[in-house]
């Protein structure tokens, strides 16, 4: 059998754009043959998946699924939103959820467990679906919320299939008290948290550095006016208390009826229910959130492609 060198590993990597690990592999399962790895890699469909890895996935779909005590947010990235119409890529990211759901939602557990009826992991299987379709694609991100007594709700927004869309909410509600009510009401706070995006669960979760950020914009804000210290002071806890309004899901005022805020929601649940009702957390994937697409350069691409 031929001896696979490094320059031969390097070689195929320039040749596929495949990873280095894959490259050995490939080399050692067609002895040293480089045109043979090649197509070895092409047949496992890596070769295809590396070549398309450094284009930017910011499109694709998040998928949401829940059972009993706990529910899961997924999201899935692609290079355009035509793929999120694709039967097969809505069945994978699908899946993907329900097995996040099955197996915890650490991302990295998720792309190990086994993909159902494909005889590969989840990673493996996208890597398949990468050099079908044709686009690169990342499996970006899980969540996941659970209670010892109540209901996790979900909710999706922009949804083109049950349980996918653009973007996909979790909602944790604790409670002895009556399920379907829970259940409807969770659905309501998702929606809530589709539309206003908050930041934090309540006042006391507030990142301190975020809030320290902000009482010093308020600061100068106040400042400015010309005002006494003890009327800025004041001026600026006022301003403090606004800022919670806006970033904090038990301040805010309900989207829905547009006047109570979500923690007196809460507190009228309870008493229509005729039990304690907690809101223990709430999750918001939105599609493509926190992605640089970068600023695309189309006679650049093109000359790029054509090596000049």
């Amino acid at each position: 059998m031929a001896e696979i060198t490094a320059s031969l590993v390097k070689d195929l990597r320039e040749k596929t754009g495949a990873g280095m690990m894959d490259c050995k592999k490939a080399l050692s399962e067609t002895a040293g043959d480089l045109e043979a790895a090649v197509d070895w890699l092409r047949k496992k469909g890596l070769a295809a998946a590396a070549k398309k890895a450094g284009r930017v996935a910011a499109e694709g779909l998040v998928g949401v699924a829940a059972a009993g005590t706990k529910g899961v947010v997924a999201e899935v990235n692609a290079e355009t939103d035509f793929v999120a119409r694709n039967d097969q890529f809505q069945s994978f990211v699908a899946t993907v959820a329900a097995v996040a759901l099955d197996k915890g939602a650490d991302i990295e557990t998720v792309k190990k467990a086994p993909f159902p009826g494909a005889g590969k992991s989840v990673e493996e299987q996208l890597t398949a679906l990468i050099a079908t379709v044709g686009e690169n694609m990342n499996l970006r991100r899980a969540a996941g919320l659970q209670v010892s007594d109540g209901v996790v709700a979900t909710y999706m927004h922009a949804s083109i299939a049950p349980g996918l869309g653009k973007i996909g909410v979790l909602v944790a509600l604790e409670s002895t008290g009556d399920k379907a009510k829970l259940g409807e009401v969770g659905k309501q706070i998702a929606m809530h948290v589709a539309a206003a995006s908050p930041l934090f669960l309540d006042v006391s979760s507030v990142d301190t550095a975020a809030l320290d950020r902000e009482r010093a914009v308020l600061t100068e804000q106040a400042s400015a006016s010309g005002k006494p210290p003890a009327v800025i002071e004041k001026m600026v806890e006022g301003r403090v208390r606004k800022y919670y309004e806006e970033v904090c899901l038990l301040e805010q005022v309900f989207v829905i009826d547009q006047e109570s805020k979500i923690s007196k929601v809460i507190e009228n649940t309870a008493k229509q229910i005729g039990a304690p009702v907690t809101l223990t957390g709430f999750i918001r994937f939105a599609l493509g959130e926190g992605i640089d697409k970068g600023d695309k350069d189309f006679a650049a691409e093109v000359a790029a492609q054509l090596g000049r």
